[in-house]
């Protein structure tokens, strides 16, 4: 065993600065055969239990640590000069004194860094080892200064705080100069004063070679590049994880130091205990003796108000599951969550109706923490809640957009300093790597940019090499693309930054500093810990997960409510609606909740669903285990009476009737185990996890009891061994069905209104992604789809979000325009209250033009919210501004106290007269206007460019952008489309090539022009929008062969009744001719474009040479 520990090292969580990963640190402390190792992030507890529990189980006593930083006087002021320092864990108090140094640090003393001060660590000393740090540690910084008995003082100070048994001096030698400076005063300090001393090395990094990864590390972190002189860097290669050899060359005369950090490493005493729970009290019982009462109480009354109180089965559930959540200590844990869930349905507040393994709890049901009844779905109560898997329970709750409300109101419930949201890291993904490296590198954008692409995210970058011939091939003849993957693949899944968690919430039994470090970030306080690590350690961690789809609901029913006076009950809907059934059997689903992408579309249309449990069914097989098999098509012929399903007993009928023999959800695993083998629930559940996890040991065991049991109850043994088969392979596929089933029940909610309440539905919908052009774009093509019509912002009809106006019409949104703010549309909807705007004159003489700018005055008027009272958008454009700086002037004027137009004009009616008769000019071509509406809406929406072609197009045969998106990979297509962004790229070869997205009325997509092409394109593309592209749908995109722009004459030919010998003729004359005008070639209805070599002129002469060779019907100029 090793003498020597290494007490400084900074992993991968000192974000951006160290490299060394947890497990790498741990693997390489065994191979030095050190008993003991630290970890000292700067500032930051983040990898302390994945450190803590990994090192554990590898026989590595770990010590929890951190150099923090220290203000030099109070950590209240704001100065930017800071020492660091390092604190090690001695114990449990020692644990949690540091948490609460941290967490301060962050909560009180951050200024650019987290900062202690001297105050702070005397108030949290007991149970902490403390090193003086690195050059930049207070006694160091005094050294190199020349301060000796400055630095002599600041040891008395420390020693004062932490105990002389508990302060050290750190040696470091990294090859530096200031440091060996530094280190004479050191050496002094403690032979003069008696002070231990410790050797240390400030590791950054595991290997040697690992010097130029953590220089890029850097680069990263301060966003300059390698080459940049002036940026922050480690000096020499010298800060990495040495061997106990390597260290003992550093101060061969210095025994002591070196066996100071042994007997750190045996002074450090902290177990902490992953087996314990800490849930906090629930606050209001009432007059209740305990939580057990009040639970009891709470759900016999939810069975009296579901009207399941006289069903036996209900009751005697109920009492089972309540003797489960008493016996595991879990009665409180339900108090909590059915108390917010209130609080959020008395406020008006959306709730889902359950998702996961919870919504198999009768107790949920009844308390409405859940909205589906487990007893008529058979929904497993043990597949949430298990007696012989001791975990706390999981609940998570969909809400709407006030999903902020409800964990405000859990703040004030339990005290904020008891809540906390759940901090989770960023990580580097493969193909990020790539681009971030490449930056750092100043490796030419494109050439990154292509070798991204290349990398499949799921694959990672090493597999990617491995699989992919053509990055493999760069790799290998190219060394700039190799000293890129190889410095990428070397951050790559390394932590980049720390964010708050989408739902995750923390309540604390005491207050959360004294349990675990926390953070500010963006205002809120989150945990250091990520969620794994928050489990182990026993604390409450709750979802409150805001669904965009609650929010839709939730408008719809105002709407409705609103337009029609109905008020509908969305909780008690018919689940036997077949006009429903019927509309989700056409594929029309968005909006539907979970069924809005092209695959579910598809399997709709193939499932014909009309029942709920096919509800349940669909989203189970939607995913992509069942997709990748034959489960899907076998299920959908089962169904529609095309095969037979098959049982391997009779006793399996019961359990997978539902499902046509096949084994999809994960509590029919459980049922089978309990049926046919005896099996316990609680075991059965075990028996679930095991085959779902791949447990091969634990499997295989199973496997021996599951067959005992199953003879034992009269099944054969071969069959037995058959039954489990077929078990172990569902369970790779099967899908918790108390999920699917409360998700189900959201997505026949969300159809249920968009097909009985489509106008309502739709406008909700719509502004639920106000900000999102791509989303509006698709929902006005599935509004259409349906027979919606979507009118154009009107600032006479419109309001904040897009509203319901009239049957089959839905009006567009003004909070949905660019440029205009809430002050606007607030003062616009205030000023027509009294009347409708009659001009644009009207409505500035009304409106509170304070609220007003000119921007936004432009973007209603490009947007077409004035059309239906102007003459014009081209006279409004010309004369906005001036009017607007005219009525701007006058309101100033009159907020000084000049009450009336005639105080401001000599002649008031002159004025008046002058303003009305502003200059009209002649409209603006359509083009300009959809452009105008693409700038503003973000989509065209009164027409499409496309349009203008129709008469052109009509003669041609062209794919829709939404064939073309469908298109089989390679297959060769013509499509006519419109430009919507352009982008140019220079070739490694230095020649041209461009990036295009077209659209046309529905659908859009990027199209490559390659640069042998794009040399050959003889207009300007970006002047010439309409455009007509045969191409090669290549991995979702089209590969462009030939581009013709639709402003140019085209001649259409029908070859059709030809002879070979007069398309010979044709040939030679075409060759003969030369000219600008593409030739496209049609026979037999299939359209033909020609080289440009057979381009022709559409002269006179040429009109009259075709006329004499070829009848009418067979040519035609476009």
């Amino acid at each position: 065993m090793s003498n020597f520990v290494h007490l400084h090292n900074h992993t991968a969580f000192s974000l951006l600065d160290g490299v060394i990963r947890v497990d790498s640190l741990i693997k390489k402390t065994k191979e030095y055969e050190m008993p003991a190792a630290a970890i000292t992030d700067h500032g930051v507890l983040y990898g302390m239990i994945d450190f803590y529990r990994k090192a554990k189980k590898e026989g590595i006593k770990p010590i929890i640590g951190a150099e923090v930083y220290l203000a030099p006087g109070s950590r209240f002021e704001k100065s930017r000069k800071r020492y660091h320092l390092v604190l090690l864990a001695q114990n449990k108090q020692g644990y949690h004194n540091l948490i609460q140094l941290v967490s301060k640090a962050w909560l009180e003393g951050f200024y650019y860094k987290p900062r202690v001060d001297k105050e702070l660590l005397a108030e949290y000393s007991q149970g902490i080892i403390c090193l003086s740090a690195c050059l930049q540690g207070e006694i160091p910084q005094l050294l190199l200064n020349g301060n000796y008995d400055l630095a002599k003082k600041a040891v008395s100070d420390y020693q004062a705080i932490f105990g002389s048994e508990s302060f050290f001096l750190e040696l470091q030698d990294h090859n530096l100069q200031k440091e060996k400076e530094a280190t004479q005063g050191l050496l002094r300090l403690s032979r003069e004063e008696n002070i231990p001393a410790v050797v240390t090395n400030d590791s950054h990094y595991l290997n040697k070679e690992d010097a130029e990864l953590q220089d890029i590390l850097l680069a990263l972190q301060t966003g300059t590049t390698v080459d940049d002189e002036n940026r922050m860097t480690f000096s020499g290669e010298e800060f990495y994880y040495k061997s106990p050899a390597e260290m003992r060359k550093l101060f061969p005369n210095f025994e002591s130091a070196y066996q100071n950090t042994v007997k750190i490493a045996d002074r450090v005493e902290l177990d902490l205990d992953f087996n314990h729970f800490y849930l906090p009290d629930y606050p209001d019982l009432g007059e209740e003796k305990s939580p057990e009462d009040l639970l009891k109480k709470l759900c016999f009354k939810g069975l009296k108000t579901k009207k399941m109180d006289s069903n036996q089965q209900a009751v005697e559930r109920l009492k089972y599951e309540l003797r489960i959540i008493f016996e595991m200590g879990y009665a409180a844990y339900f108090l909590i969550v059915y108390d917010f869930v209130k609080y959020a349905e008395d406020n008006g507040i959306m709730v889902g109706p359950g998702r996961g393994s919870a919504a198999g709890s009768l107790v949920a049901y009844l308390l409405n923490i859940t909205k589906v009844n487990p007893l008529k779905y058979g929904l497993i109560f043990e597949r949430f809640l298990n007696p012989e898997r001791v975990t706390m329970p999981d609940i998570d709750i969909d809400f709407d957009e006030n999903r902020d409300q409800i964990i405000e109101y859990v703040k004030e419930r339990y005290g904020t300093e008891r809540v906390a949201q759940i901090g989770t890291f960023g990580t580097m993904a493969a193909r990020a790597a790539v681009r971030d490296v490449g930056r750092v590198l100043a490796i030419p954008y494109g050439k990154v940019d292509r070798v991204a692409k290349l990398i499949s995210s799921r694959k990672g970058i090493e597999q990617s090499v491995k699989d992919q011939n053509k990055l493999q091939e760069l790799y290998q003849n190219d060394g700039e693309i190799k000293e890129l993957l190889d410095y990428a693949r070397g951050v790559e899944g390394l932590p980049r930054h720390i964010s708050t968690h989408a739902a995750g919430v923390i309540i604390g039994a005491e207050p959360l500093a004294q349990l675990v470090p926390l953070q500010k970030q963006d205002e809120s306080v989150i945990t250091q810990l990520p969620m794994g690590d928050l489990e182990a350690l026993g604390l409450l961690k709750m979802d409150f997960l805001g669904l965009r789809n609650l929010t839709v609901i939730k408008n719809t029913l105002q709407l409705i409510e609103e337009r029609r006076g109905k008020k509908i009950d969305i909780d008690n809907l018919p689940l036997d609606d077949q006009e429903v059934y019927e509309f989700l059997s056409t594929g029309k689903t968005a909006g539907v909740f979970q069924m809005e992408s092209y695959l579910f579309q598809s399997l709709n249309r193939k499932m014909k669903p009309d029942r709920f449990n096919d509800l349940i069914a669909m989203l189970a097989l939607g995913r992509p285990g069942p997709l990748g098999s034959n489960i899907v098509d076998d299920f959908i012929d089962i169904r529609h009476g095309k095969k037979e399903a098959e049982y391997l007993h009779p006793k399996l009928k019961p359990i997978l009737e539902e499902t046509f023999g096949m084994i999809l959800y994960q509590e029919q695993v459980m049922e089978i185990a309990s049926t046919l083998a005896g099996y316990g629930m609680g075991e059965a559940d075990l028996l679930r996890r095991g085959m779902g996890k791949k447990k091969l040991k634990l499997v295989a065991a199973e496997r021996e009891k599951f067959v005992k049991g199953a003879v034992e109850r009269g099944i054969a043994e071969a069959t037995a061994q058959e039954i489990f088969d077929q078990m172990e392979y569902f369970a790779g596929y099967g899908f918790n069905k108390s999920h699917s089933t409360a998700y189900a029940f959201l997505a026949y909610q969300t159809a249920y209104l968009k097909y009985h309440y489509p106008e309502e539905f739709m406008a909700a919908l719509f502004s639920s992604v106000m900000g999102n052009q791509d989303k509006i774009s698709d929902y006005i093509k599935a509004s259409r789809e349906i027979g919606l019509e979507i009118l154009p912002p009107d600032i006479n009809q419109s309001c904040h979000d897009f509203t319901a106006e009239a049957e089959g019409k839905v009006r567009y949104g003004l909070k949905a325009i660019k440029n205009v703010g809430s002050a606007a549309i607030n003062a616009l909807i205030k000023a027509r209250k009294e009347k409708e705007f009659s001009s644009l004159l009207d409505f500035l003489k009304r409106v509170d033009i304070s609220a007003l700018n000119v921007q936004s005055l432009e973007a209603f008027i490009k947007a077409g919210a004035f059309d239906q009272i102007a003459v014009s958008r081209a006279s409004l454009l010309l004369n906005y501004e001036d009017l607007y700086n005219k009525y701007n002037n006058l309101s100033k004027h009159r907020a000084q106290g000049q009450q009336s137009f005639a105080e401001l004009f000599e002649d008031q009616n002159e004025f008046m007269e002058e303003d009305l008769n502003y200059t009209e000019v002649d409209e603006l071509k359509t083009e300009t206007i959809l452009e105008q509406e693409k700038e503003f809406l973000g989509i065209y929406l009164s027409a499409h460019p496309l349009d203008q072609y129709q008469e052109k197009l009509k003669y041609l045969k062209t794919y829709s952008l939404a064939e073309v998106i469908d298109a089989s990979e390679g297959q060769k297509v013509l499509t006519a489309a419109y430009l919507i962004n352009y982008k140019e790229h220079i070739t490694k070869r230095n020649n041209k090539m461009a990036f295009l997205t077209v659209s046309d009325r529905d659908d859009k997509i990027e199209v490559i022009v390659f640069s042998d092409l794009f040399r050959k394109i003889n207009f300007d593309l970006r002047e010439n929008k309409g455009l007509l592209i045969y191409g090669e749908k290549s991995d979702g995109q089209l590969i462009a062969k030939k581009i013709i722009s639709l402003n140019q004459k085209l001649l259409l030919m029908n070859i059709s009744e030809l002879s070979q010998r007069r398309i010979a003729k044709l040939k030679r004359y075409l060759l003969k001719k030369e000219g600008n005008v593409p030739v496209l070639l049609k026979r037999n209805n299939k359209l033909i474009i020609t080289a440009d070599k057979y381009n022709i002129d559409s002269s006179q002469q040429t009109q009259t040479e075709l006329s004499r060779a070829m009848k009418k019907s067979e040519y035609k100029f476009l």
